[in-house]
């Protein structure tokens, strides 16, 4: 791996808003010279005092020493042109998101640095090689996306285009490093990683909506609650702006040609359309402000506690889920009886069964759908959980024929669990699990055509949007053949080609099966 710039060296920030103003924090504490560069009058000046105060409160909480603050605030020098910049190592470009302000940027600033000057973009959305396509020298351009809060998000997105060089990325990278953070390699496509992989947290959470499966609030508090998400799609579609997270979606569909796998919302974009862009404007689907009041969280009340609950499994089928569960119904007094599955049924083992029940998780199909192919009217579903022994939360779904009494149990048996339990609309693939599962795949996916690694989009979700678990992990922990089976399943249900699953996925399993390993995995070091 080549070496990261070395200390001291200067590095030029070209843009003192949000964006730049905390890569200039962050490369002057790392021991740089920062020239920090705004066409705005006085806005350099501003952004470096802000930045005196950011380090003085670092002292405060004891995370930098009072000499390292004033050493690192007296290597941050505002600039009033670029010429100023012309002796920078790195030049890092903060500004518009417009592929030609950015270019006329790189053109000038090429006839200004020396030859050896590596220049990065900090663009989020555009392709790193449209914007090095005039350079004379394209090879030197390199995206460095960081994520907003820079000081706090550790992640960077090291972009190379057609025309970059390794060894450039490769500086880059080990510079990222070298700041603290935690830095990817990627190709530059639509989306690169994060922007791209994420697009599923929020598509289906949005087709949920649209289908009735649940409100915002009780969708929110499922994915926060049972699959482990800091924050639901609905209030983090409010907090980035609707007008923010439908342009990136409307981008990445269009650069794509229009691949249903980044379909925009309908839904979003009349939210769009009516004004109400979320927490900036008000109203998004939530309501903001003094007196702003919310529905209420949709739960289930208290029922009765089912006498007794067994479990039938085949001996073939993974019992993940299952046996998690079965701890935790332990743990509340239940003598699980195990029964085997009969030779030849229908059903998926394994599932659980109380008062006339039959509970099974999710697989990509509706629970009236398995009700019916089991032949088994009184059929509830589970949703995926991150991780069934510390949830707080289950959803429930409950097939058209299934009896109010033997639903009812199902509620009853998880509140004995120690469950809250919410219901959802009986919809393919829940809420936690086509979510889980459509992630999964969009990271395959990336992999499969070489945009990063399996290690990469792992690390870029984790530490760009603060997923519990990275995709591929997940799907490793899940099971691949399961994490396969939902998406055909919904892809059966729909229609679509919008569930279609990766080829990288398919060939996973075929590999496992072809060398009768245990099971396909993305990490050697993820239990099932």
């Amino acid at each position: 791996m080549r070496a990261s710039l070395e200390k001291g060296s200067t590095v030029g920030v070209i843009g003192s808003g949000a964006m730049g103003s905390g890569i200039a924090q962050v490369a002057a504490a790392a021991g740089h010279v920062v020239r920090l560069f705004d066409t705005r009058p006085g806005a350099a000046q501003a952004a470096i005092a802000e930045i005196g105060k950011v380090y003085a409160r670092l002292v405060e909480k004891g995370r930098m020493t009072d000499a390292e603050a004033q050493a690192a605030h007296a290597r941050l020098e505002p600039v009033a042109n670029l010429h100023e910049v012309s002796d920078a190592a790195l030049i890092v470009e903060a500004i518009v998101e417009s592929l030609e302000v950015k270019r006329m940027l790189f053109i000038e600033l090429e006839s200004i640095v020396s030859m050896e000057c590596i220049m990065a973009t900090n663009t989020s959305s555009i392709s790193v090689t449209a914007i090095g396509a005039p350079l004379r020298r394209p090879e030197r351009l390199v995206g460095m996306h960081f994520f907003n809060p820079v000081p706090l998000m550790a992640l960077v997105e090291v972009i190379s285009g057609l025309a970059t060089d390794p060894l450039v990325a490769e500086t880059v990278f080990a510079t990222a490093a070298a700041w603290g953070k935690n830095p990817v390699h990627a190709k530059s496509t639509p989306g690169f990683i994060v922007n791209r992989v994420a697009r599923p947290f929020y598509a289906e959470a949005l087709r949920l909506l649209s289908e009735q499966a649940a409100d915002p609030v009780t969708l929110d508090a499922v994915m926060r609650d049972c699959g482990g998400f800091r924050m639901g799609p609905f209030e983090l579609m409010d907090l980035i702006g609707h007008d923010v997270n439908f342009s990136v979606t409307r981008s990445v569909f269009d650069a794509c040609f229009g691949d249903p796998r980044f379909t925009p919302s309908v839904m979003q974009q009349e939210m769009v359309n009516a004004g109400f862009l979320g927490r900036k404007s008000g109203r998004g689907f939530y309501r903001y402000g003094e007196g702003a009041t919310n529905p209420p969280l949709q739960q289930e009340g208290a029922q009765l506690r089912p006498a007794s609950v067994a479990i039938s499994y085949q001996a073939a089928v993974s019992r993940t889920s299952t046996d998690a569960l079965e701890a935790r119904l332990t743990s509340a007094g239940y003598l699980v009886k195990h029964r085997e599955a009969l030779p030849g049924a229908l059903h998926e083992a394994p599932g659980f069964h109380c008062d006339g029940a039959a509970i099974y998780l999710t697989d990509g199909r509706t629970a009236t759908e398995r009700a019916a192919a089991n032949n088994h009217p009184n059929t509830v579903l589970f949703d995926l959980a991150f991780d069934y022994a510390g949830v707080t939360r289950i959803a429930l779904a409950r097939a058209d024929q299934c009896s109010l009494a033997a639903y009812n149990a199902t509620v009853g048996l998880f509140q004995a669990a120690g469950f809250a339990v919410t219901r959802l609309g009986d919809v393919p693939g829940m809420a936690v699990m086509r979510t889980v599962a459509m992630l999964a795949n969009e990271a395959a996916d990336a992999v499969n055509q070489g945009v990063c690694s399996a290690e990469a989009v792992d690390i870029a979700m984790q530490n760009g949007v603060n997923y519990p678990r990275g995709p591929l992990a997940w799907a490793d922990s899940v099971g691949i053949d399961q994490i396969v089976a939902v998406l055909s399943n919904m892809a059966a249900s729909y229609g679509e080609d919008r569930y279609r699953v990766s080829p990288l996925l398919r060939r996973k399993l075929a590999a496992a099966a072809l060398t009768h390993s245990a099971g396909a995995r993305f990490h050697a070091d993820v239990a099932r």
